[in-house]
C-alpha cells in the first residue's frame, strides 16, 4: 500500500479525506491546508496524503519524480498515460479499503486532488462501486475521458463532485478543465464548480470554499 502522512482533526475520525498531490510534490504538500480549512471541532476527520510513486516522467524530459501517471506529448499535446492512470487507481482503490477497515464507510469518504491528484480523484470515484462522500477535483481535468461512460458507477452518478481551476494557470489550461465539466454535465453529474483568478494553485478563497463543502458533504 501506498506510504502516507495522516492528520486528524478529532477522535475518533468519523470521516476520512484521501487528498492526493500534484506531480513532482510529495503527501507533504497540502499537509498546512487542514488547521487553514478550519473545520467546526465536532467534524472528526482524519485526512490521508499519500505519497505518489517515484517514476520517469517524459514530458519532464525523463526526469524521475513522485508522480500518478506519466505525461507524454504527442502531436504537441499533454497526454495522459492510460495504464498509469489505471494503475493508480487500484493504489487508491487500496486506500479506500484501508480506510473502510479502520469504521470509516463509503458514504463518509471524500476523495480529493491537485492537478494529478485529482485527475485520479475523478478517475477512481466515478468508478468507485460504493457511493462515496464526494470528489473534489482542483485545477485538474477528467483523464482517459472516452471510457467513463462505460465504467462508470452507478452508485456515484449523484456523487457531491467540487471542481475548482485558476484563470491564468499555465499548465493546464482552464479550457481544458471547462470541457471535463461539460462532459461530466452531459453525462448527468452535477458539478459545483468555482473559477478563481490565480494560475496553477490553491489561494484562500478557495480554501474557504472547500471547507464550505467539506462541511456539507460531511455532515
Amino acid at each position: 500500500m501506498l506510504a502516507t502522512l495522516e492528520l486528524e482533526t478529532g477522535r475518533p475520525a468519523t470521516a476520512s479525506v484521501i487528498w492526493l498531490h500534484g506531480l513532482g510534490a510529495d503527501a507533504h504538500d497540502f499537509e498546512p491546508i487542514v488547521p487553514e480549512l478550519d473545520l467546526p471541532d465536532g467534524l472528526a476527520v482524519r485526512f490521508v496524503f499519500p505519497h505518489a510513486p517515484m517514476q520517469a516522467v517524459t514530458i519532464n524530459g525523463g526526469a524521475v519524480m513522485r508522480a500518478w501517471y506519466d505525461v507524454y506529448a504527442l502531436e504537441g499535446q499533454r497526454r495522459e498515460d492510460d495504464a498509469g492512470v489505471r494503475a493508480s487507481q487500484a493504489k487508491i482503490e487500496e486506500l479506500i479499503a484501508h480506510e473502510k477497515a479502520r469504521g470509516v464507510p463509503a458514504s463518509r469518504l471524500v476523495l480529493a486532488g491537485f492537478s494529478q491528484g485529482g485527475a485520479i480523484a475523478l478517475q477512481t470515484g466515478l468508478r468507485h462501486g460504493e457511493r462515496l462522500a464526494g470528489i473534489m477535483a482542483l485545477s485538474t481535468y477528467l483523464p482517459v475521458a472516452s471510457t467513463l461512460a462505460a465504467e462508470a458507477s452507478a452508485a456515484n452518478r449523484s456523487v457531491a463532485t467540487f471542481m475548482a481551476h485558476g484563470l491564468d494557470d499555465p499548465l493546464i489550461p482552464i479550457e481544458r478543465a471547462q470541457a471535463s465539466r461539460r462532459q461530466l454535465a452531459a453525462a448527468g453529474y452535477a458539478v459545483e464548480w468555482h473559477e478563481y483568478p490565480m494560475a496553477h494553485a490553491v489561494c484562500m478563497e478557495e480554501i474557504a470554499d472547500i471547507s464550505a463543502w467539506l462541511q456539507r458533504v460531511l455532515r
